[in-house]
């Protein structure tokens, strides 16, 4: 028998995520059904059962993907010296996840599985831990770059770097929801409205206030 190499595994791996993704976003977690995945990705029950037992593992499996993913987007830009500006950065790696990121689905698609996923944690326990451990390395790579920010003389240094890491993630979760909700989120309103924010702390023209 013919050995499977590696990159069809990763492959059908591939399309079965795709497909339960599609099937979340369209009609949520719970709606959902094993058969309605298998009938999204086009494939049998043993082949998907090869790879996940049930729809708790799918979840888990995309959401540990996409935490990965927008990790890994975070710490290639707290590698550059000096690193972007928050305006910059955040709009790049929203732009990457807010634009089509489901094969075959809509612009929306992936907002409201993040929705589903941050709501699915309420009752999931395991899903909760991942959640967790997901924003925890958010939080710790949003500490460097800020910390890196300072260091660079871009940030004032009476502010502590887990606040503004904290902040700048709820900016990006803020426009997730707006995507789900209502679908009219765009790269650049939110770099336009962190740059118009940022220029009031830079003109030095006004007081804080208190």
């Amino acid at each position: 028998m013919a050995r499977v190499s590696q990159e069809h595994l990763d492959a059908r791996r591939r399309q079965i995520l795709d497909g339960a993704a599609r099937c979340f976003a369209r009609n949520g977690f719970h709606a959902t059904s094993m058969q309605d995945v298998l009938a999204e990705a086009g494939l049998s029950a043993g082949a998907v059962y090869r790879y996940f037992r049930g729809k708790e593992e799918l979840i888990g499996a995309i959401a540990t993907e996409a935490f990965t993913s927008i990790r890994g987007a975070f710490e290639e830009a707290a590698r550059t010296t000096p690193p972007p500006a928050p305006d910059v950065l955040l709009g790049a790696v929203l732009r990457l996840f807010l634009e089509e990121r489901i094969e075959g689905a809509d612009r929306q698609a992936f907002a409201r599985l993040v929705i589903q996923v941050w709501t699915e944690t309420l009752r999931n326990e395991r899903l909760a831990e991942t959640l967790e451990e997901g924003y925890q390395g958010m939080r710790a790579v949003w500490t460097e770059l800020v910390t890196a920010y300072r260091e660079n003389g871009l940030l004032r240094a009476d502010v502590p770097s887990d606040h503004v890491a904290r902040t700048l993630i709820a900016t990006a979760q803020g426009f997730i929801a707006q995507q789900a909700l209502f679908g009219d989120v765009s790269a650049e309103v939110l770099e336009d409205g962190l740059r118009g924010l940022m220029s009031m702390s830079a003109s030095g023209n006004a007081d804080p206030i208190r």
